[in-house]
This record gives structure tokens, sequence and C-alpha cells, in this order.
């Protein structure tokens, strides 16, 4: 089970886009992940018109260290670290380490 997954409402907490905040595209290997909107490069890009792709300057995402990321915590409004814990069914949960809330229910 890991502590940041696909879904996930996540704050930037180092870099270039220290304090924003977005929505986890993808996770990789490596231990990078996706955030729609976060570290977003321009890239130019050759036409290619037997894949229909059009010549240019693309706006693209690029991947960021699972570390310089926390998750959102709604209640404090800030990011949050993440543990696992057991509930009293046998079942695995992360939990915010702040408030001790469970994340996923």
């Amino acid at each position: 089970m890991a502590k940041i997954k696909k879904g996930d409402d996540v704050i930037i907490r180092t870099g270039k886009d220290k304090g924003k905040s977005g929505r986890v595209v993808q996770i990789l290997k490596d231990e990078k992940v996706l955030v729609e909107g976060i570290n977003q490069v321009k890239k130019n890009q050759k036409p290619n018109p037997n894949a229909g792709i059009s010549g240019g300057i693309i706006v693209k995402d690029m991947p960021i260290n699972i570390s310089n990321i926390g998750l959102y915590n709604p209640e404090t409004k800030k990011a949050d670290r993440v543990g696992y814990k057991f509930l009293e069914d046998g079942k695995k949960v992360r939990y915010f380490k702040s408030t001790n809330e469970v994340v996923d229910v």
C-alpha cells in the first residue's frame, strides 16, 4: 500500500512550485509522480503528418519526486504526513499523523 495514490490531492513542499496544489495523475517508477498543472515545461515538437501531430511549442507536465509532495489534509488545510494503521476489522488504512484521521474509509 502506497502513501500517495493516484487521484490524491497533494501540496508541493519544495521546489519552484512550492505551495501549489494539484491532483496525482500517475505514479511512475523510481519514486516519481505526475501532478496535473505542476512542474510544467515548454517543449519544441516536430510535426509528424503521418501520425497527425502538428509541430510547435507544447506545455507538458514533468514528474516530480514523491518526497517533495505531501498529502492535502482538508481539516488543517495543509500538507500532512501519512502513516498506516489497522482498523478493528483488520483492514489496513492510511491516516494523517497530525490529527489521527483516516484518509481512506
